[in-house]
């Protein structure tokens, strides 16, 4: 996953209070509760040091996004009095957490974002097609295509009178028409957002034939066909959880790719683990990828500088007499540095385990 979305939160100075809360609205008491959770929050901030004008701008951003139904939660960054972004996370945060830290705690987030795939989302039926693109972490698609076409004859006959001929003719000639329109407009939209996985259910027919059109082995996502269409609501309901369980088969399909990946190089000589050896590789511009477990409870704490953030050490001295020096966890330095020197990022899943819970590959031997 690309990092490079984080990069503005590292820009600033610090410090930098970071809050991850559950703003999840399934039962009648949610609104309630998240103001409680938020309440216990801010108390931690206050005894950490943050200012109150930190605390005010937090206070306006808290509760989530209200109008999106399921689980969720939320990430907010600010700092000397503004605040610096806000983020919904697509699940709730493993806890709830508030803290005021030199950098901005942004690895819970990336760890949200790593399992947000860019996809496509097909609903297709005889007359045409709904066509929806979601950008990575998106809860809203940023390209929609409602395609009907023409609706003369769509539904074939019964019987076998030569009469009959022209019109069977005319009616598969239309699905046809409405299936290559309906391609046309996937391709539209993969490219639109860089879409790694398209999701297409539908009439079985319609469906047919738009994969005759699509030819899914040129197209530069995976085509997974689901449950559900644009027939009526109830057909609505199942795409959408349909959707949701195929993204998330999709994003572990990945992380399993990616780490069956680590493994080979590792093997090769083009991949390290461990603190140590991984913190020396970003300092050196090498990594390409970062892999860390979310599980980062036996973190040590770091020291890093503003004026240099890739070099990360244990002790203080080794970054010489730099006044911006300062400490943080591990993980979140790891990160930090991972993003400003543009390097990618992956969560390392459970039951795999590497030293540290760090890996990376490289860019060179």
């Amino acid at each position: 996953m690309d990092l490079q979305f984080l990069r503005p939160l590292f820009e600033g100075g610090g410090p930098v209070a970071s809050v991850y809360l559950d703003t999840t609205r399934q039962t009648h008491d949610a609104d309630k509760q998240i103001e409680l959770w938020w309440r216990a929050a801010r108390r931690s901030l206050v005894e950490q040091g943050a200012d109150e004008e930190t605390l005010a701008a937090l206070d306006e951003a808290v509760g989530g996004a209200p109008h999106l139904p399921g689980p969720q939660g939320e990430a907010l960054f600010a700092a000397e009095g503004r605040l610096l972004e806000a983020h919904t996370l697509a699940r709730p945060p493993r806890t709830d957490s508030a803290v005021l830290l030199p950098v901005p705690s942004t690895l819970q987030l990336a760890i949200d974002r790593d399992h947000q795939l860019p996809y496509v989302v097909v609903a297709v039926d005889r007359t045409g097609a709904d066509v929806d693109a979601y950008p990575a972490a998106a809860h809203e698609p940023s390209f929609q295509r409602s395609f009907s076409g023409s609706t003369l004859h769509v539904t074939r006959v019964r019987g076998g009178a030569e009469a009959h001929a022209s019109y069977h003719r005319r009616t598969v000639n239309l699905w046809s028409e409405n299936a290559a329109q309906a391609a046309a407009d996937v391709r539209a939209a993969i490219e639109e957002v860089g879409a790694q996985v398209v999701l297409v259910a539908g009439d079985p027919k319609a469906v047919g034939l738009l994969r005759e059109h699509l030819d899914d082995r040129s197209l530069p996502g995976t085509v997974v066909y689901v449950e559900g269409g644009r027939a009526d609501d109830t057909a609505l309901a199942a795409l959408r959880d349909s959707v949701e369980d195929a993204v998330s088969a999709a994003s572990d399909a990945s992380h399993r790719a990616a780490l069956d990946e680590l493994e080979g190089r590792l093997a090769g000589g083009l991949a390290l683990q461990g603190l140590p050896a991984v913190k020396e590789a970003l300092a050196q511009g090498r990594v390409e990828t970062l892999f860390l477990a979310a599980d980062r409870s036996a973190d040590p704490q770091l020291y890093s500088t503003r004026t240099n953030p890739l070099d990360l050490a244990t002790d203080p001295a080794a970054l010489g007499d730099d006044p911006t020096a300062f400490q943080a966890p591990a993980g979140e330095l790891l990160i930090r540095a991972a993003a400003l020197s543009g390097a990618e990022f992956t969560e390392i899943l459970p039951p795999a385990r590497y030293e540290d819970g760090v890996a990376a590959l490289l860019r060179f031997g």
